[in-house]
Protein backbone atom coordinates (compact mmCIF):
# COMPACT_ATOMS: atom_id res chain seq x y z
CA UNK A 1 0.00 0.00 0.00
CA UNK A 2 1.15 3.54 -0.63
CA UNK A 3 0.52 6.97 0.80
CA UNK A 4 -1.93 7.94 -1.93
CA UNK A 5 -5.62 8.35 -1.12
CA UNK A 6 -7.63 5.30 -2.13
CA UNK A 7 -10.42 5.32 -4.66
CA UNK A 8 -13.87 4.13 -3.47
CA UNK A 9 -13.12 0.70 -4.94
CA UNK A 10 -10.02 0.48 -2.79
CA UNK A 11 -11.79 0.79 0.54
CA UNK A 12 -10.54 -1.41 3.41
CA UNK A 13 -11.79 -4.98 3.39
CA UNK A 14 -13.16 -4.63 6.94
CA UNK A 15 -12.82 -2.46 10.07
CA UNK A 16 -9.72 -4.33 11.27
CA UNK A 17 -7.94 -4.06 7.91
CA UNK A 18 -8.69 -0.33 8.04
CA UNK A 19 -5.98 0.20 10.67
CA UNK A 20 -3.19 -0.29 8.12
CA UNK A 21 -5.00 0.99 5.04
CA UNK A 22 -3.56 3.92 3.09
CA UNK A 23 -6.53 6.13 4.00
CA UNK A 24 -9.23 4.47 6.14
CA UNK A 25 -11.07 7.68 7.01
CA UNK A 26 -13.62 7.76 4.13
CA UNK A 27 -14.48 4.17 5.07
CA UNK A 28 -14.93 5.12 8.72
CA UNK A 29 -17.31 7.89 7.60
CA UNK A 30 -19.49 5.31 5.82
CA UNK A 31 -19.59 3.24 9.02
CA UNK A 32 -20.68 6.27 11.07
CA UNK A 33 -23.55 6.76 8.60
CA UNK A 34 -24.75 3.23 9.39
CA UNK A 35 -26.28 1.73 12.55
CA UNK A 36 -24.99 3.05 15.90
CA UNK A 37 -23.76 -0.44 16.72
CA UNK A 38 -23.36 -2.62 13.62
CA UNK A 39 -22.89 -6.37 13.45
CA UNK A 40 -20.03 -7.45 11.15
CA UNK A 41 -20.75 -10.99 10.01
CA UNK A 42 -17.27 -11.55 8.58
CA UNK A 43 -15.50 -10.67 11.82
CA UNK A 44 -18.33 -11.97 14.05
CA UNK A 45 -18.38 -8.90 16.26
CA UNK A 46 -20.14 -5.60 16.86
CA UNK A 47 -18.60 -2.39 15.51
CA UNK A 48 -18.86 0.99 17.26
CA UNK A 49 -17.76 3.87 15.02
CA UNK A 50 -19.58 7.01 16.28
CA UNK A 51 -18.06 9.06 19.10
CA UNK A 52 -21.11 8.93 21.36
CA UNK A 53 -21.42 5.15 20.98
CA UNK A 54 -17.68 4.64 21.50
CA UNK A 55 -17.95 6.63 24.74
CA UNK A 56 -20.87 4.45 25.87
CA UNK A 57 -18.87 1.30 25.20
CA UNK A 58 -15.79 2.55 27.01
CA UNK A 59 -17.86 3.59 30.02
CA UNK A 60 -19.67 0.24 30.36
CA UNK A 61 -16.94 -1.10 32.65
CA UNK A 62 -18.97 -3.72 34.48
CA UNK A 63 -20.44 -5.47 31.46
CA UNK A 64 -17.75 -4.82 28.85
CA UNK A 65 -14.25 -5.93 29.86
CA UNK A 66 -10.82 -5.39 28.33
CA UNK A 67 -10.22 -9.15 28.13
CA UNK A 68 -12.54 -12.14 27.58
CA UNK A 69 -13.69 -13.55 30.93
CA UNK A 70 -12.46 -17.03 29.97
CA UNK A 71 -9.06 -15.83 28.73
CA UNK A 72 -7.59 -13.07 30.92
CA UNK A 73 -4.15 -13.85 29.47
CA UNK A 74 -3.74 -14.96 25.82
CA UNK A 75 -3.47 -18.76 25.69
CA UNK A 76 -0.26 -18.58 23.67
CA UNK A 77 1.66 -16.98 26.55
CA UNK A 78 -0.03 -18.45 29.66
CA UNK A 79 2.61 -19.69 32.09
CA UNK A 80 5.46 -17.79 30.44
CA UNK A 81 7.32 -14.69 31.70
CA UNK A 82 5.47 -12.66 29.05
CA UNK A 83 2.19 -14.08 30.36
CA UNK A 84 3.08 -13.08 33.91
CA UNK A 85 3.75 -9.49 32.88
CA UNK A 86 0.60 -9.39 30.74
CA UNK A 87 -1.52 -10.72 33.61
CA UNK A 88 -0.43 -7.88 35.90
CA UNK A 89 -0.98 -4.99 33.47
CA UNK A 90 -3.62 -2.58 34.76
CA UNK A 91 -4.68 -1.76 31.22
CA UNK A 92 -5.41 -5.46 30.60
CA UNK A 93 -7.41 -5.98 33.82
CA UNK A 94 -10.68 -4.84 35.36
CA UNK A 95 -11.95 -4.36 38.89
CA UNK A 96 -9.64 -4.78 41.89
CA UNK A 97 -6.71 -5.94 39.78
CA UNK A 98 -6.99 -2.80 37.68
CA UNK A 99 -7.15 -0.52 40.72
CA UNK A 100 -4.19 -2.08 42.55
CA UNK A 101 -1.52 0.11 40.97
CA UNK A 102 -3.33 2.56 38.75
CA UNK A 103 -3.61 5.31 41.44
CA UNK A 104 0.13 5.19 42.15
CA UNK A 105 0.96 5.30 38.44
CA UNK A 106 -1.47 8.18 37.91
CA UNK A 107 0.00 10.24 40.76
CA UNK A 108 3.59 9.57 39.66
CA UNK A 109 2.83 10.53 36.06
CA UNK A 110 0.88 13.62 37.11
CA UNK A 111 3.89 14.80 39.13
CA UNK A 112 6.31 14.77 36.18
CA UNK A 113 7.82 18.07 35.04
CA UNK A 114 7.10 17.83 31.31
CA UNK A 115 9.65 20.54 30.47
CA UNK A 116 12.34 18.45 32.15
CA UNK A 117 11.02 15.29 30.47
CA UNK A 118 11.18 16.97 27.07
CA UNK A 119 14.75 18.18 27.60
CA UNK A 120 15.91 14.76 28.80
CA UNK A 121 14.09 12.91 26.00
CA UNK A 122 15.58 15.20 23.38
CA UNK A 123 19.10 14.48 24.64
CA UNK A 124 18.48 10.72 24.57
CA UNK A 125 16.83 10.85 21.13
CA UNK A 126 19.75 12.83 19.71
CA UNK A 127 22.11 10.02 20.76
CA UNK A 128 20.19 7.28 18.94
CA UNK A 129 22.40 6.17 16.00
CA UNK A 130 21.25 7.40 12.60
CA UNK A 131 22.66 4.37 10.78
CA UNK A 132 19.51 2.32 11.39
CA UNK A 133 16.47 2.76 9.11
CA UNK A 134 14.17 5.67 9.89
CA UNK A 135 11.33 3.23 10.57
CA UNK A 136 13.36 1.62 13.40
CA UNK A 137 14.41 5.00 14.79
CA UNK A 138 10.72 5.77 15.36
CA UNK A 139 10.77 3.05 18.03
CA UNK A 140 14.21 3.59 19.50
CA UNK A 141 13.88 7.28 20.32
CA UNK A 142 10.79 7.16 22.58
CA UNK A 143 11.61 3.75 24.10
CA UNK A 144 15.13 4.76 25.07
CA UNK A 145 13.84 8.11 26.38
CA UNK A 146 11.25 6.35 28.55
CA UNK A 147 13.83 3.82 29.77
CA UNK A 148 16.13 6.68 30.81
CA UNK A 149 13.21 8.33 32.60
CA UNK A 150 12.57 5.07 34.47
CA UNK A 151 16.15 5.02 35.72
CA UNK A 152 18.14 2.82 33.32
CA UNK A 153 21.75 3.84 32.78
CA UNK A 154 22.63 5.33 29.40
CA UNK A 155 24.78 2.35 28.36
CA UNK A 156 21.83 0.00 29.00
CA UNK A 157 19.35 1.88 26.80
CA UNK A 158 20.08 0.11 23.48
CA UNK A 159 19.63 -3.32 25.10
CA UNK A 160 16.40 -2.27 26.83
CA UNK A 161 15.24 -0.99 23.45
CA UNK A 162 15.90 -4.40 21.86
CA UNK A 163 14.16 -6.28 24.68
CA UNK A 164 11.13 -4.02 24.50
CA UNK A 165 10.87 -4.46 20.72
CA UNK A 166 10.81 -8.22 21.37
CA UNK A 167 8.41 -8.02 24.31
CA UNK A 168 5.62 -6.13 22.53
CA UNK A 169 5.16 -9.13 20.24
CA UNK A 170 3.22 -10.81 23.06
CA UNK A 171 0.60 -8.04 22.77
CA UNK A 172 -0.20 -8.84 19.13
CA UNK A 173 -2.45 -11.66 17.91
CA UNK A 174 -0.39 -11.74 14.69
CA UNK A 175 2.87 -12.86 16.34
CA UNK A 176 4.54 -16.13 15.44
CA UNK A 177 5.63 -18.79 17.96
CA UNK A 178 9.25 -17.67 17.56
CA UNK A 179 8.28 -14.05 18.27
CA UNK A 180 6.34 -15.11 21.36
CA UNK A 181 9.33 -17.07 22.63
CA UNK A 182 11.57 -14.02 22.18
CA UNK A 183 8.92 -11.94 23.95
CA UNK A 184 9.08 -14.22 26.98
CA UNK A 185 12.87 -14.07 27.08
CA UNK A 186 12.68 -10.28 26.91
CA UNK A 187 9.99 -10.16 29.63
CA UNK A 188 12.15 -12.19 32.00
CA UNK A 189 15.18 -9.96 31.34
CA UNK A 190 13.17 -6.76 31.80
CA UNK A 191 11.60 -7.94 35.05
CA UNK A 192 15.04 -8.87 36.40
CA UNK A 193 16.43 -5.45 35.49
CA UNK A 194 13.47 -3.60 37.00
CA UNK A 195 13.85 -5.63 40.19
CA UNK A 196 17.50 -4.62 40.43
CA UNK A 197 16.60 -0.97 39.84
CA UNK A 198 13.84 -1.05 42.45
CA UNK A 199 15.56 -3.05 45.20
CA UNK A 200 19.22 -2.18 44.76
CA UNK A 201 20.58 1.24 45.47
CA UNK A 202 17.96 3.97 45.81
CA UNK A 203 16.59 4.80 42.33
CA UNK A 204 18.07 7.91 40.77
CA UNK A 205 16.34 10.99 42.16
CA UNK A 206 13.84 12.50 39.78
CA UNK A 207 13.21 9.29 37.86
CA UNK A 208 9.72 8.02 37.20
CA UNK A 209 10.72 4.80 38.96
CA UNK A 210 11.53 6.71 42.16
CA UNK A 211 8.22 8.56 41.93
CA UNK A 212 6.19 5.37 41.40
CA UNK A 213 7.91 3.58 44.28
CA UNK A 214 7.31 6.56 46.55
CA UNK A 215 3.62 6.58 45.63
CA UNK A 216 3.42 2.80 46.20
CA UNK A 217 5.13 2.68 49.62
CA UNK A 218 3.78 -0.03 51.89
CA UNK A 219 3.12 -2.70 49.25
CA UNK A 220 4.08 -6.32 50.00
CA UNK A 221 6.49 -8.40 47.88
CA UNK A 222 3.75 -9.80 45.65
CA UNK A 223 2.35 -6.34 45.09
CA UNK A 224 5.81 -5.08 44.25
CA UNK A 225 6.33 -7.69 41.53
CA UNK A 226 3.00 -6.71 40.03
CA UNK A 227 4.09 -3.09 40.19
CA UNK A 228 7.33 -3.91 38.36
CA UNK A 229 5.31 -5.62 35.63
CA UNK A 230 3.33 -2.42 35.21
CA UNK A 231 6.54 -0.43 34.85
CA UNK A 232 7.48 -2.81 32.02
CA UNK A 233 3.98 -2.24 30.66
CA UNK A 234 4.43 1.51 30.81
CA UNK A 235 7.64 1.13 28.83
CA UNK A 236 5.85 -1.10 26.30
CA UNK A 237 3.25 1.61 25.71
CA UNK A 238 6.02 3.94 24.52
CA UNK A 239 7.01 1.35 21.93
CA UNK A 240 4.44 0.71 19.20
CA UNK A 241 1.94 3.44 20.12
CA UNK A 242 4.49 6.24 20.46
CA UNK A 243 6.48 5.07 17.45
CA UNK A 244 3.30 5.36 15.41
CA UNK A 245 2.59 8.80 16.86
CA UNK A 246 6.06 10.01 15.88
CA UNK A 247 5.83 8.49 12.40
CA UNK A 248 2.34 9.79 11.70
CA UNK A 249 3.38 13.27 12.89
CA UNK A 250 6.26 13.12 10.43
CA UNK A 251 3.79 12.19 7.68
CA UNK A 252 1.64 15.20 8.62
CA UNK A 253 4.67 17.44 8.05
CA UNK A 254 5.34 15.75 4.71
CA UNK A 255 1.76 16.28 3.57
CA UNK A 256 1.38 19.82 4.92
CA UNK A 257 4.47 21.96 4.18
CA UNK A 258 2.69 24.93 5.78
CA UNK A 259 3.11 23.20 9.16
CA UNK A 260 6.89 23.13 9.00
CA UNK A 261 7.61 26.63 10.40
CA UNK A 262 5.64 25.77 13.54
CA UNK A 263 7.80 22.65 13.99
CA UNK A 264 10.74 24.90 14.88
CA UNK A 265 9.44 25.44 18.40
CA UNK A 266 8.65 23.04 21.20
CA UNK A 267 5.07 24.32 21.51
CA UNK A 268 4.61 23.96 17.77
CA UNK A 269 5.90 20.39 17.81
CA UNK A 270 3.67 19.55 20.76
CA UNK A 271 0.61 20.90 18.94
CA UNK A 272 1.44 18.91 15.79
CA UNK A 273 1.81 15.70 17.81
CA UNK A 274 -1.43 16.25 19.72
CA UNK A 275 -3.37 16.95 16.54
CA UNK A 276 -1.83 13.85 14.94
CA UNK A 277 -3.07 11.82 17.92
CA UNK A 278 -6.56 12.97 16.99
CA UNK A 279 -6.35 13.14 13.20
CA UNK A 280 -4.31 10.00 12.40
CA UNK A 281 -3.79 8.07 15.66
CA UNK A 282 -1.37 5.21 16.05
CA UNK A 283 -4.00 3.16 17.94
CA UNK A 284 -6.93 2.87 15.55
CA UNK A 285 -9.13 0.48 17.48
CA UNK A 286 -9.51 -1.55 20.64
CA UNK A 287 -11.90 -4.26 21.79
CA UNK A 288 -14.31 -4.89 24.61
CA UNK A 289 -15.72 -8.28 25.63
CA UNK A 290 -19.20 -8.69 27.10
CA UNK A 291 -19.07 -10.45 30.46
CA UNK A 292 -22.86 -10.11 30.72
CA UNK A 293 -25.75 -8.97 28.56
CA UNK A 294 -25.80 -5.21 28.05
CA UNK A 295 -27.66 -2.70 25.87
CA UNK A 296 -25.51 -0.19 23.96
CA UNK A 297 -27.10 2.55 21.83
CA UNK A 298 -30.39 0.65 21.85
CA UNK A 299 -28.75 -2.59 20.69
CA UNK A 300 -28.68 -5.74 22.82
CA UNK A 301 -25.20 -7.21 23.19
CA UNK A 302 -25.14 -10.78 24.51
CA UNK A 303 -22.70 -12.15 27.06
CA UNK A 304 -19.68 -13.50 25.17
CA UNK A 305 -19.99 -11.00 22.31
CA UNK A 306 -17.08 -8.79 21.22
CA UNK A 307 -17.28 -5.08 20.39
CA UNK A 308 -14.69 -3.53 18.09
CA UNK A 309 -14.25 0.09 19.18
CA UNK A 310 -13.09 2.34 16.32
CA UNK A 311 -11.26 5.08 18.21
CA UNK A 312 -9.88 6.68 15.06
CA UNK A 313 -13.35 6.90 13.54
CA UNK A 314 -14.73 8.54 16.68
CA UNK A 315 -11.99 11.18 16.57
CA UNK A 316 -13.17 12.16 13.06
CA UNK A 317 -16.85 12.25 14.01
CA UNK A 318 -18.11 15.77 13.13
CA UNK A 319 -20.36 15.63 16.20
CA UNK A 320 -17.21 15.21 18.31
CA UNK A 321 -14.76 17.59 16.58
CA UNK A 322 -15.80 20.38 14.16
CA UNK A 323 -14.14 20.12 10.74
CA UNK A 324 -12.72 16.74 11.75
CA UNK A 325 -10.84 16.05 8.51
CA UNK A 326 -8.80 19.28 8.73
CA UNK A 327 -5.40 19.03 10.39
CA UNK A 328 -5.47 21.95 12.84
CA UNK A 329 -2.61 22.05 15.40
CA UNK A 330 -4.19 25.03 17.16
CA UNK A 331 -7.62 23.40 17.29
CA UNK A 332 -9.79 24.64 20.15
CA UNK A 333 -11.26 22.03 22.49
CA UNK A 334 -9.53 19.16 20.75
CA UNK A 335 -11.25 15.91 21.72
CA UNK A 336 -9.85 12.44 21.16
CA UNK A 337 -10.46 8.90 22.33
CA UNK A 338 -7.22 7.25 21.17
CA UNK A 339 -5.90 7.28 24.74
CA UNK A 340 -9.07 5.65 26.02
CA UNK A 341 -11.93 7.07 28.04
CA UNK A 342 -13.32 6.54 31.50
CA UNK A 343 -11.70 4.02 33.87
CA UNK A 344 -9.25 2.74 31.25
CA UNK A 345 -8.15 6.14 29.94
CA UNK A 346 -4.37 6.14 29.60
CA UNK A 347 -2.77 8.16 32.44
CA UNK A 348 0.36 8.57 30.33
CA UNK A 349 -1.18 10.72 27.57
CA UNK A 350 0.87 13.83 28.41
CA UNK A 351 4.05 11.76 28.71
CA UNK A 352 3.46 10.00 25.37
CA UNK A 353 2.89 13.27 23.53
CA UNK A 354 5.95 14.87 25.15
CA UNK A 355 8.20 11.92 24.24
CA UNK A 356 6.82 11.97 20.69
CA UNK A 357 7.42 15.72 20.35
CA UNK A 358 11.04 15.37 21.55
CA UNK A 359 11.60 12.45 19.16
CA UNK A 360 10.12 14.43 16.28
CA UNK A 361 12.42 17.35 17.17
CA UNK A 362 15.47 15.08 17.03
CA UNK A 363 14.36 13.52 13.74
CA UNK A 364 13.83 16.89 12.09
CA UNK A 365 17.32 18.02 13.09
CA UNK A 366 18.83 15.26 10.96
CA UNK A 367 16.00 14.06 8.74
CA UNK A 368 16.36 13.67 5.03
CA UNK A 369 14.40 15.95 2.72
CA UNK A 370 10.73 15.60 3.74
CA UNK A 371 9.52 16.20 0.19
CA UNK A 372 11.83 13.51 -1.17
CA UNK A 373 10.64 11.08 1.51
CA UNK A 374 7.04 11.83 0.64
CA UNK A 375 7.73 10.88 -2.97
CA UNK A 376 9.33 7.61 -1.83
CA UNK A 377 6.21 6.92 0.20
CA UNK A 378 5.45 4.56 3.04
CA UNK A 379 3.33 1.58 3.99
CA UNK A 380 2.16 0.36 7.40
CA UNK A 381 3.37 -2.47 9.61
CA UNK A 382 1.01 -5.46 9.74
CA UNK A 383 -1.26 -4.99 12.75
CA UNK A 384 -4.80 -5.60 13.92
CA UNK A 385 -5.08 -2.20 15.57
CA UNK A 386 -1.87 -0.17 15.19
CA UNK A 387 -1.01 2.39 12.51
CA UNK A 388 2.80 2.54 12.38
CA UNK A 389 4.45 3.70 9.14
CA UNK A 390 7.33 1.98 7.40
CA UNK A 391 9.15 4.56 5.29
CA UNK A 392 10.43 3.44 1.90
Amino acid sequence: MTNTSPTPSAMPADPVAAATHADPYPYYATLRDGPPLAWNEKLRLWVASRADVVEQVLQAHGALRVRPAAEPVPRAIVGSPAGEVFGHLVRMNDGAAHQAHRPALQRALAGLDMNAVYASALQVAQRVPRQQPLSDTLFSMPVQSAAHLLGFADDALPQVDRWMRDFVACLSPLSTLEQLQRASTAAAELMARFEVLATGNAPRHGTLLAAVLAESAGGDALLSRSLLANLAGLLSQTCDATAGLVGNSLIALMREPSLRPSARTRNGLQAIVEETARHDPSVQNTRRFAAEAVTIAGTDVAAGDTVLVLLASANRDPAFNPEPDRFMPQRERRRMLGFGHGMHACPGQALACTLAAASLHALLQHAADLDAQRLRGWSYRPSANGRIPVFH
